[in-house]
């Protein structure tokens, strides 16, 4: 089986940081040709140190980690250090990164190598808001047509918001640059909350990362007992929800999941709603479908491949 050469495009974040590992410890299956970093979950002068901590972590550092954007395309930065803590990581003793920042823009490392790589050979794999992504669709709409596919974690149906009552964070910190994404008809392939819910790091799972005994596998295990504590003072829920992993397991082992080919919508207008993903779930509407929207997931399957792939590092 060839590799399926990836971007992926993040805001670390723990559970970024888990979905990176998960990417690192697979390369059997994807390519990693490059990670950037947009400003989310924190600032972007720390989405970009995290990237680079957790290719330390893992001892590969032969991966080039570009700065992009740092604010929405066109709105304030919204940040989620309540979830994360003040650094995005908070957890594990953290330290300076020792490999270097590439010294080309995200937006521009996107549109250089979706122009240079093969037609339908890059999957872009994004984990935090849009903006650097719907920032090269906007600069460089040849880009679009030449990618195999978009696979992103954000929005939610079922699990309407937990930014704001209809919202989830990473469309609601730039829902232009989403409307962009979703309006573009590249394959989109989304993880909203209603599957990421499901992926619950319980004490259990995490205590069976922490007994991996190695350097990865103790760093994810105090990253997610941090993580969780305000998902299960929120939701009361068994364990905090691993997000943004999804996304690559999606790729590993796509049997995993299950959803629908619908349309969604993105809201950039309501004071009410905005950033909320109208799924047309049901197919109430005669609107045409533009994304595989994911129900359900195969929980036991989805952590079986975590710790594995984790043990490997």
């Amino acid at each position: 089986m060839s590799r399926r050469k990836i971007i992926i495009d993040t805001d670390p974040g723990q559970d970024d940081a888990v979905a990176i590992l998960l990417a690192l410890a697979s390369p059997d299956e994807l390519d990693i040709i490059g990670i950037t970093c947009v400003a989310g979950n924190v600032p972007l002068p720390l989405t970009q140190k995290n990237a680079r901590i957790v290719c330390d972590v893992a001892q590969k550092t032969d991966v080039a980690i570009h700065a992009g954007c740092d604010a929405p395309m066109r709105r304030p930065l919204g940040t989620a250090e309540h979830v994360h803590g003040k650094t995005g990581l908070d957890g594990p003793d953290l330290f300076e990164p020792t490999m270097p920042l590439a010294e080309l823009h995200a937006v521009d490392f996107i549109i250089e190598t979706l122009r240079r790589e093969p037609a339908g050979s890059v999957t872009l794999c994004t984990l935090g808001p849009l903006t650097n992504v719907a920032t090269a669709f906007e600069r460089a709409p040849d880009i679009i047509p030449k990618l195999r596919e978009l696979v992103m974690m954000g929005g939610a149906y079922f699990e309407v918001g937990n930014i704001t009552p209809a919202a989830e964070f990473n469309i609601y910190v730039d829902p232009e640059a989403a409307e962009i994404v979703f309006k573009s008809n590249v394959p989109l392939v989304v993880m909203p909350l209603d599957v990421t819910h499901k992926v619950l790091a319980t004490k259990e799972r995490v205590n069976a990362l922490r007994a991996l005994g190695s350097r990865v596998g103790i760093f994810t295990a105090e990253m997610l007992d941090f993580f969780e504590r305000f998902d299960v003072a929120k939701y009361g829920s068994d364990g905090g929800p691993l997000h943004d992993p999804c996304v690559i397991a999606y790729l590993l082992k796509p049997e995993l999941f299950q959803g629908r080919h619908i349309n969604v919508e993105i809201e950039t207008e309501s004071k009410l709603t905005l950033g909320m993903t109208v799924a047309d779930w049901w197919r109430v509407t005669d609107r045409a479908p533009n994304a595989m929207f994911m129900g359900d997931v195969d929980t036991d399957g989805f952590f079986t491949l975590l710790t594995e792939r984790i043990a490997r590092l």
